[in-house]
C-alpha cells in the first residue's frame, strides 16, 4: 500500500504557509516538529469549550480531569505502558532533573553512575549535577566516531556493583544513530543492579516504544517532537514508582508516576497530546488492517519507516555526490533514523543553514545540545554540524530542493535523481 503522503500533509496546516509565495521546507523536525491538525483542535476545543484546576465537582473540572485520564490513556498506549506509570511535565529535561533529584536521596559519595557521549544533554547534565553534589564517580560509555555508533563491548568494563544508574538515549539527535537498547538493557542486568533512564526523544518520532520489549526502568519524551505541543512525558516502572519519595508539594498525589507531576500542569497540552495520538492511529488505519490503538499506532510507525527511510536513501545518494560533504553517523540507512548531520567544506555550519534558510529550507546547526558529541568529534571550536532531519510529512520534491541548495554552495549541479 503507497504511503499516504498528499493526506497525511493535509494534517499538518504549518506545510501550507508560505514565505512570498515559496512554502517552506521543514527539516527542522529534531529540534521540534511542526502539529497536526487534530492535537491543535483538540487543544482549541478544551480552552473554547471551559477549562479548570483538577478536583472539582463542577462541570469543567469534572471534563478536565476526564480529558487528562484520557491523555494519560493515550500516552500509556503510544509507550507500551499503563496510565499510572505516565507523568506529565513541562519538557523532557525538567522531568528528568526531578526524577535525578528524586532517586539520588539514596546515592552515596562513593556510588557511580554511567552517561554516553552521544546523548541529549538533557541525559546527561542532570546526572552530572547528582554526581558533583554527592562526590559521585561518572564514568563515560564512548561511540565510535567513524559509525556514530556507541562502543557497546565496553560497556560491561563500566558497570560495576556501586553502579546505580545509567542514562542512555533511543537515537542520537545529532548524528541520528540508533541505539540497541534491549542489547544495553540486558548487558546492564547481566552484571549491575543499576536503574536504567531512557531518553526517547528522538527515537519517539520514528520508531514504536514498546517500555516492556526495551526492559528499561525510566523512558522520557516529547510530544512536541512528536507532531503535537509543547509538553514532556515520563514512563516509569509502576513497581519502582513506588519506592521513590518524590520532590512534591504535600498535598499532590503520591500515586505511581503521578507523584512527579509537580503543580498544575497545561491541560490544554494534554489535550493536545490526545489529539496526537489519535492521529497517529488515523494513520494507522490509512496504513494497515491493524484494530485497536496500540495496534494501529505500531502500524503507523511501521509505515512510516519504510517512508522516511526512502527519502533518506535518497537524501544519502545526493550527498554521496558532493566530494565537500562529510556526513557523520551511519552511512546508510540500516539502524539509523532520517537525521542527518554533515560539514561543507569551505563554509561554517551557520553559513551553510543560512544559506538554506534562504531558500526556505529551515535546518539547524551547531551543537543541538548534544555537547559531548560535537566535542569528541573535534567539532566545537569549528561551530559544530549542520543538521537536517526528516519526518514522514517529508516529500520527495523537497529533498531534490535541499540537495540543489547544497550544490549552488558546493559547485555541484544536481540532476534529478531517478
Amino acid at each position: 500500500m503507497p504511503f499516504p503522503i498528499e493526506l497525511v500533509r493535509r494534517r499538518f496546516p504549518a506545510l501550507e504557509v508560505t514565505d512570498a509565495g515559496r512554502k517552506r521546507v521543514y527539516f527542522d523536525a529534531p529540534g521540534g516538529t511542526q502539529v497536526c491538525r487534530d492535537a491543535i483542535e483538540r487543544m482549541s476545543q478544551h480552552l473554547a469549550t471551559g477549562t479548570a484546576n483538577s478536583g472539582g465537582a463542577f462541570a469543567t473540572s469534572v471534563s478536565t480531569d476526564a480529558l487528562s485520564r484520557d491523555a494519560h490513556d493515550a500516552m500509556a498506549d503510544l509507550l507500551g505502558g499503563t496510565r499510572e506509570e505516565i507523568a506529565f511535565g513541562p519538557n523532557m529535561t525538567s522531568l528528568t532533573l526531578s526524577i535525578s533529584r528524586a532517586l539520588s536521596r539514596d546515592w552515596q559519595c562513593d556510588d557511580e553512575l554511567i552517561v554516553t557521549r552521544l546523548d541529549h544533554d538533557a541525559n546527561v547534565a542532570p546526572w552530572l549535577a547528582v554526581a558533583e553534589d554527592l562526590g559521585m564517580t561518572v564514568r563515560w560509555l564512548d561511540f565510535d566516531a567513524a559509525t556514530g555508533r556507541l562502543q557497546l563491548d565496553s560497556l560491561p568494563e563500566l558497570l560495576s556493583a556501586r553502579t546505580r544508574l545509567v542514562a542512555v538515549g533511543g537515537a542520537s539527535n545529532a548524528l541520528g544513530s540508533l541505539n540497541d537498547l534491549p542489547k544495553i538493557v540486558s548487558l546492564v542486568r547481566a552484571s549491575s543492579d543499576a536503574l536504567i533512564y531512557v531518553d526517547a526523544v528522538q527515537s519517539a518520532p520514528h520508531v514504536p516504544t514498546d517500555v516492556r520489549a526495551i526492559g528499561c526502568d525510566f523512558l522520557a519524551c516529547s510530544p512536541y517532537k512528536l507532531f503535537g505541543p509543547h509538553a514532556g512525558v515520563l514512563w516509569c516502572r509502576a513497581e519502582l514508582a513506588e519506592t521513590i519519595v518524590a520532590y512534591k508539594v504535600r498535598p499532590a498525589s503520591a500515586r505511581g508516576a503521578s507523584r512527579f507531576e509537580t503543580g498544575t500542569p497545561s491541560f490544554e497540552a494534554q489535550a493536545g497530546v490526545l489529539g496526537m495520538v489519535e492521529y497517529l492511529v488515523w494513520l494507522g488505519g490509512m496504513v494497515s488492517n491493524a484494530t485497536g490503538r496500540r495496534g494501529r499506532i505500531v502500524a503507523a510507525f511501521k509505515a512510516c519507516i519504510a517512508y522516511e527511510q526512502s527519502l533518506g536513501d535518497r537524501l544519502l545518494a545526493g550527498l554521496s555526490r558532493v566530494n565537500s560533504v562529510r556526513l557523520f553517523g551511519p552511512p546508510t540507512m540500516e539502524g539509523r533514523l532520517p537525521t542527518f548531520a554533515f560539514t561543507l567544506e569551505g563554509y561554517t555550519p551557520r553559513e551553510v543553514e543560512r544559506h538554506l534558510a534562504s531558500r526556505g529550507i529551515f535546518s539547524w546547526s551547531g551543537n543541538f545540545y548534544a555537547v559531548e558529541t560535537v566535542a569528541y568529534l573535534g567539532l566545537a571550536e569549528q561551530g559544530g554540524l549542520i543538521r537536517v532531519g526528516l519526518c514522514h510529512y517529508n516529500t520527495v520534491e523537497e529533498v531534490d530542493l535541499l540537495l540543489a541548495a547544497l550544490g549552488e554552495l558546493s559547485g555541484k549541479c544536481f540532476d534529478k535523481l531517478t
